[in-house]
């Protein structure tokens, strides 16, 4: 029975953190200009696309240096 390569596993975490980052810029820029869900107040847009960056460019740095291999 193989085991399974707990870097895959890591890899796909890091690249889902990126696409669900890339997501809530979009939909913060679409939120912010009133494009979808009117309703909502400017802010929370905005607050959408800070969240979105912070996933697209912190966080995965921060698990890359968490998940490193130790010298």
């Amino acid at each position: 029975m193989s085991e399974r390569d707990p870097a895959a596993g890591r890899f796909a975490a890091i690249q889902i953190t990126r696409l669900l980052g890339v997501a809530c810029v979009i939909a913060g820029m679409l939120i912010a200009t009133g494009r979808i869900l009117p309703s909502l107040p400017d802010w929370v847009g905005y607050l959408l696309i800070a969240n979105g960056l912070l996933d697209v460019f912190v966080i995965p740095s921060i698990l890359i240096k968490k998940w490193r291999t130790p010298k």
